[in-house]
């Protein structure tokens, strides 16, 4: 049985009643579940061994990332500022804004939980600061942040990744977190890419599938 949250006014109450769960996605069966946020999980549940699954490794993710958030920093500045405000998609009050500053919080909430913090549930949730206004504006903010990841690996020494991070998800190697900001990240810039094609904006230089090649991203937008 598929559960569409967002559509399904009764779909996450149907998760928490059975499983007393409140986060999303979650693979069930019978009594059993697993949690989404990371791929092991639903690999090790349907009796899959996660060892077996190609990866990329952490530099490759590293280039990745850098051209997703050049991406990201691109169609930011292409949103009009007067529909900037406008929602994301009309299921969801999500802004425009706010999820462009999204993309590059994403990354920046992995270089907080790699110097110690944990990586909450909300820890990439914020709105952002009221300073930014405009898609130049957080264009800019993810210029900066994207500063602070060259001064990161550059001065790595564990270039595996290795180091175990917390997470709300549980503690995880931080090559797996890493994995999974940069198609989180990557995600969100593919369904800025359908905004601005809603609007009758021709997107610059749009991510292609060699681009995002070996990122475990869902097939479709709003998942």
């Amino acid at each position: 049985m598929v559960v569409d949250v967002l559509n399904d006014a009764g779909g996450r109450e149907l998760l928490f009643e059975k499983f007393g769960l409140r986060k999303v996605p979650v693979l069930t069966k019978g009594d059993k579940y697993a949690f989404g946020q990371m791929l092991d999980p639903f690999v090790k549940f349907i009796g899959m061994d996660p060892a077996t699954i190609a990866r990329l490794t952490p530099e490759q993710l590293y280039r990745k990332y850098e051209m997703v958030f050049a991406a990201g920093q691109r169609f930011a500045r292409q949103f009009p500022p007067e529909r900037f405000g406008e929602p994301v998609i009309p299921n969801r009050p999500r802004p425009i804004r706010t999820l462009c500053y999204h993309v590059f919080r994403i990354g920046e909430s992995f270089l907080e939980t790699w110097d110690g913090a944990e990586y909450s549930v909300k820890i990439a949730d914020n709105e952002p600061p009221e300073s930014m206004r405009t898609g130049d504006d957080i264009a800019r903010y993810g210029e900066s942040v994207w500063k602070r990841y060259e001064a990161w690996w550059a001065g790595l020494e564990d270039r595996e990744l290795s180091r175990v991070l917390k997470t709300y998800y549980g503690d995880t190697v931080a090559h797996r977190v890493f994995e999974r900001v940069t198609w989180h990240s990557a995600q969100h810039c593919r369904q800025l890419v359908a905004v601005l094609e809603r609007m009758g904006i021709q997107p610059d230089k749009p991510l292609t599938p060699a681009d995002l090649a070996g990122l475990p991203l869902p097939e479709r937008l709003w998942e």
